[in-house]
């Protein structure tokens, strides 16, 4: 799938000598991501773990080691604009990591990222991995098998805890992606959905929705349309309270919209399967499939 992280994928890590940035460079590292810089103004000219470059801007590690995608470990209060310098030095691909950007700074970052063509995954999610070749954000490899099942979620948490079962009920994984449980986020499932319709190393595909907002009403009205290959889905949320927000800053229920009846009744219109028993989600998907 070119969307992402492939072959070609060379990463700066934005905010790598931070506790948070070091630590899960290292991790990606380990999973076979290629990371070719990082970047920490002041702290130009350091050497990361002796060998990755060190620069004080995005431009500098795009000028000097060809960067073409950005891993943002930046506090929230710098976030937006660590997103936007990636824009700018022309960066085609961003996973921020950083929850708690306000949206007011979100809604600027989306319409740049849009208006220059970059792939914006989060903020405020755990990236993106493909089993076998790397990973950019947080996940922890080791409970993603290479398989054929396409993943999308809001929740990071149960993208794990889905993609544990799927992997432990003999199938295997090609490309998950949290999307974020921010109110403003880059790309969303409609997005994912193309993209996994087109992959020909994904032929089934899970998502993981949760309450609040139309993101899944609408996914579903273009699976309906567009996407030809199985696909399951599961919302989180179902005993939320009206109008409490439920840990994600985008899970929160106002009137009849964002329910997760609504969202369960617009994937079953669109003749996706729906599991509403999150225990459940790797046997359903096994027994329907036939991929190992």
């Amino acid at each position: 799938m070119s969307a992402g992280i492939n072959e070609s994928t060379r990463v700066v890590v934005q905010g790598i000598t931070g506790r948070e940035g070091s630590f899960h460079t290292r991790q990606c590292i380990l999973s076979g991501t290629n990371i070719v810089a990082g970047v920490s103004p002041g702290k130009g000219g350091e050497k990361f773990d002796g060998n990755i470059p060190v620069y004080n801007t995005v431009s500098q590690a795009v000028e000097e080691d060809r960067a073409n995608t950005a891993l943002v470990f930046v506090p929230a209060v710098y976030a937006g604009d660590a997103i936007l310098e990636s824009v700018f030095a022309g960066i085609k691909t961003v996973v921020c990591i950083t929850e708690g950007i306000p949206v007011h700074a979100m809604l600027k970052v989306k319409r740049i990222a849009n208006t220059f063509n970059t792939l914006l995954i989060g903020p405020n999610c755990p990236g993106i991995i493909v089993p076998g070749t790397g990973k950019l954000g947080i996940m922890p490899a080791q409970i993603f098998s290479k398989g054929h099942v396409g993943m999308i979620s809001r929740s990071g948490t149960l993208l794990y805890e889905a993609a544990d079962q799927v992997c432990r009920n003999g199938l295997g994984i090609s490309t998950a992606v949290g999307i974020g449980g921010d109110p403003i986020i880059g790309s969303d499932f409609i997005y994912w959905l193309e993209q996994f319709e087109q992959d020909p190393n994904t032929h089934a595909i899970v998502m993981i929705g949760e309450i609040g907002g139309d993101m899944e009403e609408r996914a579903a009205s273009y699976a309906k349309a567009h996407i030809s290959k199985p696909v399951f889905a599961f919302i989180a949320g179902r005993s939320a309270p009206e109008g409490k927000r439920m840990g994600h800053a985008g899970a929160i229920i106002t009137g009849s919209a964002g329910t997760v009846t609504s969202k369960e009744t617009a994937f079953e219109q669109a003749n996706i399967m729906v599991i509403r028993n999150l225990a459940l989600i790797g046997q359903t998907v096994s027994e329907n499939l036939s991929l190992k």
